[in-house]
């Protein structure tokens, strides 16, 4: 599996760049703080992490929009990024920008060290002051949690077995 990197710069009052990437491509998307963008996306990685096979986030860009798909079999992860002209329409409608097949736990770790970065790099009340809204403390702490409770199963169950 590929590695996964994502990071998130506050580019403005109430605005975000996200950028993800994997050894083949990267996409950079914007998110505007109109929605729970961020809160939206870690929530969506802790769901698979238990188990749910298909999540989805979007990133609000006013008036285009950003939609994160994410299909989970096993411990792969199958992740589409798509550009929509409107929130509201299908994912039919929109263009695939960026697409790559992971890991779960790759997935959760990128996840959970972009946002560590993030508060690292800002503080919490700086964060708010330029993004307009609170640092998704609880759901990223709700996926550090999560995470750590279910790796060793993932773990196991990618070690080889013994006759």
């Amino acid at each position: 599996m590929a590695h996964l990197r994502l990071a998130w710069v506050l580019s403005g009052r109430g605005w975000a760049d996200c950028t993800v990437s994997d050894p083949q491509a990267e996409a950079e998307v914007t998110a505007s703080h109109i929605t729970a963008a961020p809160e939206d996306l870690l929530t969506a990685v802790t769901h698979l992490i238990v188990g749910e096979t298909e999540c989805r986030a979007q990133f609000e860009a006013e008036p285009t929009a950003f939609r994160w798909i994410f299909y989970r079999d096993g411990t792969d992860v199958w992740i589409r990024l798509l550009q929509l002209a409107r929130g509201s329409d299908h994912d039919n409608r929109g263009t695939e920008i960026w697409s790559t097949q992971q890991n779960i736990d790759v997935v959760a770790r990128a996840m959970i060290r972009c946002f560590d970065a993030v508060v690292r790099e800002y503080g919490e009340s700086a964060y708010r002051g330029r993004w307009g809204e609170h640092f998704p403390r609880t759901e990223l702490e709700t996926l550090r949690t999560t995470w750590r409770k279910h790796r060793s199963g993932w773990q196991a169950s990618s070690a080889p077995s013994n006759p």
